[in-house]
C-alpha cells in the first residue's frame, strides 16, 4: 500500500512538473521575442525550451540588454544638455565655424551620428595616431604633468602595476598642484586585478576622486544585469587634449599567466572634438555619482576654442543607455557606403545579421574587404564564435588575415575608401553592440587615414592570410565547437 501511494505521489508530482515546464515554455513565447532581434529571441527560446526552469531563470537575470529606465532617462536629459551646450558653443564662436562640412559622400554618416548622439562633426582638430604600447602611456603622463585645471580618466580596466605607475604618480603630483582629478573605472573588470583595494586607497588618499562604473546591484529597483559593462577608454585634460582607443591602463600582458601580450592603437586629439570626449565623460560621471558638473566650466566653453589642426572629427557614444545600437548603425552604414575598400581591424568579430550582410554584400559588389583578426586567443568562446563566420566571409570574397601569436591584436579601427575612419573601444561583436558602453571617434581626414593604412601595412607583415580550401579542411570537432559558440553569442 505504501509503495502504491509513493508511486501515485511521484506520478502526481511528475504531472505538475510537466505542466510547470510547459507553462514556462508558453510564457516565454509571449515574453522573450518582445522588442528583441529574431536571432537573439530564437537563441533564448531554444535554451528555455530544452531547459525550462534554468533557461527562464537565466533569462530573468540576463535577458534585459538595456540599462534601467532611470539611467536611460538620465541619458536623454543629458543629451538635451549636450545639445544646448553645443548651441552655446556655436553662438560663442561665430568667428570661426565650429561645425565642419564633411565630404559630400559621407554627409549621411555625419547626420546619422549626430542624430544618435547630438554630437556634430567638429573641425580644426590635430590628431595623432599612437600604436606603441609604452608610448601611449608616456604621452598621457606628459600631458597630465602639464595639466592646468583638471584631468578626467575613464577606463574599462585600471590596474596598479609597473607599467601604469607613471600614471599614478602623475595624478598624485597633479592633485598636489591643485588640479582636480576624476577617475572612472568599470567595477567588475578592474576589481579582478591584483592590488585593487590598495590602488583605490592610494587614489583616494592622494585626493583623486575615483568612482566605479556599473557596480553590481541585487535584483530590485535600479537592477542592472551583471554583465553590462562600461568598456570606454577616455582621457580628457583641461578640455583641450583627449585620448581614446583600445588600450586599457594595465601592463601589456594584462597580468596573464600565458605568453599572450597585446598590441593597441589610440588617437590623441587636440582641438574642438575634445569637448565631445569631455561631454561623454561628464555624462558617465553624472550617471554614476548623480553629480552634474558644470559643462561650461569643464568643457572650457567660456574661453576661445583653439583650432590647432585641419582634421574633422566626431564622437559617437553607444551602449545600453541608448534606445538604438549606435555603433552598429554607424559601422553598417559606413560599409554600405564603401565603393573601393574597407579595412576592419578588430580582435573580436561576431557580427549580427545586419553587419554580416553589409560586409558580404560589399564584397560581392566588388569592394575589397580586409579583416584582420588575431591567431592568439584570450577569450575561448569568442574565438570559436568568430571563426564560425570565416567560411561565409571567404566565400563572399573577404580577405581574412590572422595576426601571429603570441601578440593579440587588440586595436579597433575601420578604414573606408581611404577617406574616413573610425577608432575606438568597440569590438565588432554583439556584446559591444548591445551590452557594453562604447566610444567611437569618426575621423574625416585623408592624412590620418593614410597613417592608419601605414599601421595596417605593418600589421599585415606579421599576419598570414587564411585560405578557403585550407580552412574547409578543419576537423569536425573544431567546426562543432565554432557552431556551438556561435549559438551562445546570440544569447543577449
Amino acid at each position: 500500500m505504501h509503495s502504491v501511494l509513493s508511486l501515485s505521489n511521484l506520478e502526481f508530482l511528475g504531472s505538475w512538473w510537466l505542466l510547470g515546464e510547459w507553462s514556462i515554455r508558453l510564457l516565454s513565447l509571449y515574453i522573450v521575442p518582445k522588442n528583441r532581434k529574431p536571432s537573439s529571441g530564437m537563441a533564448w527560446l531554444l535554451l528555455i525550451f530544452f531547459f525550462p526552469p534554468f533557461g527562464f531563470l537565466l533569462f530573468l537575470i540576463l535577458g534585459n540588454p538595456k540599462l534601467p529606465k532611470s539611467r536611460r532617462n538620465a541619458q536623454k536629459t543629458l543629451n538635451d544638455v549636450i545639445g544646448k551646450t553645443i548651441q552655446e558653443l556655436k553662438d560663442h564662436h561665430k568667428s570661426k565655424s565650429l561645425i565642419s562640412k564633411v565630404p559630400e559622400r559621407f554627409e549621411h554618416i555625419a547626420k546619422l551620428s549626430e542624430a544618435l548622439s547630438q554630437l556634430p562633426p567638429f573641425g580644426g582638430n590635430e590628431i595623432e595616431i599612437i600604436d606603441d604600447y609604452d608610448s601611449i602611456i608616456d604621452s598621457i603622463v606628459k600631458d597630465i604633468n602639464l595639466a592646468k585645471e583638471f584631468v578626467h580618466l575613464e577606463y574599462f580596466i585600471i590596474a596598479m602595476d609597473e607599467s601604469t605607475e607613471p600614471i599614478f604618480k602623475a595624478l598624485e603630483l597633479a592633485v598636489k598642484r591643485g588640479i582636480k582629478a576624476r577617475v572612472l573605472f568599470d567595477s567588475f573588470s578592474t576589481r579582478k586585478y591584483k592590488d585593487y583595494r590598495a590602488m583605490l586607497t592610494r587614489l583616494r588618499e592622494s585626493g583623486v576622486i575615483a568612482v566605479p562604473m556599473l557596480p553590481l546591484k541585487l535584483p530590485g529597483r535600479g537592477y542592472i544585469r551583471p554583465d553590462l559593462r562600461n568598456h570606454r577608454k577616455i582621457v580628457v585634460i583641461d578640455g583641450r587634449i583627449g585620448y581614446s582607443g583600445s588600450q586599457n591602463l594595465v601592463q601589456r600582458n594584462y597580468h596573464r599567466k600565458d605568453n599572450i601580450y597585446y598590441d593597441e592603437l589610440v588617437v590623441k586629439i587636440k582641438g574642438p572634438a575634445v569637448l565631445q570626449l569631455g561631454a561623454i565623460f561628464l555624462t558617465d560621471w553624472y550617471s554614476e555619482t548623480g553629480n552634474l558638473l558644470d559643462y561650461g566650466k569643464y568643457l572650457n566653453s567660456e574661453e576661445e576654442i583653439k583650432f590647432p589642426g585641419q582634421s574633422i572629427a566626431q564622437i559617437l557614444p553607444s551602449g545600453p543607455g541608448y534606445e538604438d545600437e549606435n555603433n552598429l548603425k554607424l559601422f553598417t552604414s559606413l560599409i554600405h557606403a564603401a565603393k573601393k575598400k574597407v579595412i576592419l581591424v578588430n580582435p573580436y568579430f561576431v557580427p549580427d545579421d545586419s553587419l554580416l550582410l553589409a560586409i558580404t554584400s560589399a564584397a560581392k559588389r566588388g569592394v575589397e574587404i580586409i579583416l584582420i583578426n588575431s591567431e592568439a586567443e584570450d577569450q575561448w568562446l569568442v574565438a570559436h564564435a568568430q571563426r564560425s563566420f570565416y567560411e561565409i566571409l571567404l566565400k563572399s570574397g573577404v580577405k581574412i588575415f590572422s595576426y601571429s601569436q603570441p601578440i593579440l591584436l587588440h586595436s579597433k579601427f575601420i578604414v573606408v575608401d581611404g577617406e574616413v575612419a573610425t577608432v575606438g573601444s568597440s569590438n565588432l561583436d554583439i556584446r559591444s553592440f548591445e551590452l557594453d558602453l562604447e566610444i567611437t571617434v569618426i575621423i574625416y581626414d585623408n592624412q590620418i587615414v593614410n597613417g592608419l593604412n601605414e599601421v595596417v601595412s605593418r600589421y599585415l607583415k606579421r599576419s598570414r592570410e587564411i585560405n578557403l580550401k585550407t580552412w574547409q579542411k578543419r576537423s569536425r570537432r573544431k567546426i562543432l565547437l565554432d557552431n556551438i559558440a556561435r549559438l551562445t553569442a546570440s544569447l543577449q
